[in-house]
């Protein structure tokens, strides 16, 4: 497997995601070929010089890489299960969505199809495409990473995590649940400063400063988890952390507490077990060991 400047790629689904990634392959003077379920999406791309497939066998034939950007898991096999034979000793990086089980279940599927597979997690969103800040995780065949690796970069920095097809997966959900948390977290306080007549926008000029200093403490609560050792000097212990104060003052203003109830109960349980002098990073046991 040789990958070479001028490597034909075909996208399977014009999405928002889908169209970005082909027009970054477009602007690098790959060829390609496009092709979308319902008609009329490849319209831009084809302006850019893309070629517009009919069907996505005809898309698959074109090329010899084939990007799968689609809806979620049961869209990929329902629209490649029936394509086997075309795709046997292709090259398919599969960007779509899907849980770890999924993935690997897909790199099974495509080992005994004969079908070289690389799954990816896309850590960027469709406008920040080929700009530094954009970020792929990927896994599964080592051999389809490093010979195009020069055509995945045009997306984003490109990272490996190993032969294992699920990892990529994983970290990228395992981004997103801290991201969705962190969201949910300022829209909380968001909703707690309202009933004061403090604006959303107000709120966020002192939250994202705030909360962009508070990630410098994800390497402080790592080492901690990694050793295992709650009780090392300098941790703000769990009773400190009691969010009492926050989840009575939420409930005065008249707004839901679930969000900060979480947390809460994450502290409370490790409070309740003996351990309230010890440090916060301590409620990864809560999680990691659900009661």
């Amino acid at each position: 497997m040789t990958a070479r400047n001028n490597v034909h790629v075909t996208v399977l689904g014009l999405g928002a995601m889908g169209t970005a990634l082909a027009a970054a392959v477009i602007g690098a003077e790959h060829p390609t070929t496009v092709w979308n379920r319902s008609p009329g999406k490849a319209d831009g791309l084809v302006a850019q010089g893309a070629t517009a497939a009919a069907t996505a066998r005809d898309a698959i034939l074109n090329s010899q890489v084939v990007i799968a950007c689609l809806l979620d898991d049961a869209s990929v096999h329902e629209v490649l299960d029936p394509l086997t034979d075309e795709l046997a000793g292709r090259v398919l990086i599969n960007v779509t969505t899907t849980t770890p089980a999924q993935a690997r279940e897909s790199a099974a599927w495509a080992e005994r199809a004969g079908i070289a597979y690389l799954d990816g997690g896309i850590m960027a969103v469709p406008h920040m495409i080929g700009r530094p800040e954009s970020s792929i995780l990927y896994s599964g065949s080592a051999e389809v990473f490093h010979e195009y690796k020069p055509l995945l970069d045009l997306w984003g920095t490109s990272t490996y995590f190993g032969e294992d097809a699920g990892l990529a997966s994983l970290y990228d959900l395992a981004l997103l649940s801290g991201m969705y948390v962190m969201f949910a977290g300022f829209l909380h306080g968001a909703a707690m400063v309202a009933p004061a007549g403090i604006t959303a926008t107000e709120f966020a000029a002192a939250a994202a400063p705030w909360l962009t200093a508070m990630t410098g403490g994800f390497h402080g609560f790592a080492e901690v988890v990694d050793g295992g050792d709650y009780t090392v000097a300098g941790q703000q212990s769990l009773e400190f952390s009691d969010l009492t104060d926050i989840v009575t003052a939420s409930a005065d203003q008249g707004i839901s507490t679930e969000v900060i109830d979480v947390v809460q109960r994450l502290i409370q349980r490790q409070i309740d077990a003996g351990h309230g002098k010890e440090g916060f990073a301590r409620i990864f046991e809560s999680i990691r060991h659900p009661a």
